[in-house]
């Protein structure tokens, strides 16, 4: 079925299938069969690690989603790469954290785009009638699924898996992203903090009603996410705690200029 939009995808979500969700599995069990693994921020000193992963090969409909996606990042941004793909949606990226003046103005910006990707009325609608449903869990759950269908694209392999919410149920309204595409290409925590994480999260708990708590690991560059539990303050956020990532250019610049440990990458 075409649509005009491909954010109207999410309405799929919204049908009787989404009710009748599989018995809550033990914390972090893939539903698609991936190994049990419990995913935890990396300690200080992050450094890049060989694993062997999936590979996805993207589609006619994930380059659709990546146009689309990258020209709603360039209207916020006002500026275009001139590198075709995921490699210029990368520099744009990068340009949206330059243009910020300070980490809440980009985690705005950032959240402008989330927003301008669905249709109008479709957040209000969905924070007003799904996510008040069975305290939440049934919208946690759509939003999970969608996740793992439509943002392999952007992310690399995922998968949905069950999480813990804090009422001491389970709930399989989390995703496990393998290796995410994003940071490892953008090879900047702060990117994956400032761009991604944060207003991401922002997002979901203002504009549709579900709390969601991402787990990023920087060892490994996969990433959990907890659709249902909110995120814990600041202060108690390891991501935001990390140093720079052993692959990022300017961490390594700035490690041959300084003679102390870099302790927290200077971006978040």
């Amino acid at each position: 079925m075409f649509v005009s939009n491909p954010m109207n995808a999410l309405l799929v979500f919204g049908s009787p299938l989404s009710l009748s969700s599989p018995p809550p599995l033990p914390r972090h069990e893939p539903v698609r069969g991936i190994p049990r693994f419990r995913i935890l921020c990396s300690p200080a000193g992050s450094q890049q690690i060989d694993m062997p992963r999936s590979e996805y090969k993207p589609g006619p409909f994930d380059d659709l989603l990546l146009r689309f996606f990258r020209k709603k990042m360039v209207e916020e941004v006002g500026w275009d790469s001139g590198k075709p793909g995921y490699v210029g949606l990368i520099e744009v990226a990068n340009h949206l954290m330059i243009k910020g003046k300070s980490i809440s103005e980009t985690e705005r910006s950032a959240v402008r785009v989330l927003i301008s990707l669905f249709p109008p009325l479709l957040l209000d609608l969905f924070k007003m009638l799904i996510a008040p449903i069975n305290g939440g869990k049934v919208a946690s759950m759509m939003l999970a699924r969608a996740t793992a269908m439509l943002c392999q694209w952007l992310m690399g392999p995922c998968s949905v898996n069950s999480v813990d919410l804090a009422d001491g149920s389970s709930c399989s309204s989390g995703v496990f992203v393998e290796r995410c595409k994003y940071l490892e290409e953008s090879k900047c925590l702060g990117v994956c903090v400032n761009t991604c994480k944060l207003p991401t999260q922002t997002f979901f708990r203002d504009y549709m009603g579900v709390p969601l708590y991402m787990e990023p690991n920087f060892s490994d560059y996969s990433c959990q996410f907890n659709f249902g539990v909110p995120p814990p303050p600041p202060a108690s956020d390891k991501a935001l705690q990390e140093p720079c990532l052993a692959i990022c250019p300017n961490a390594s610049r700035r490690r041959e200029l300084s003679s102390r440990e870099i302790e927290q990458c200077p971006k978040v």
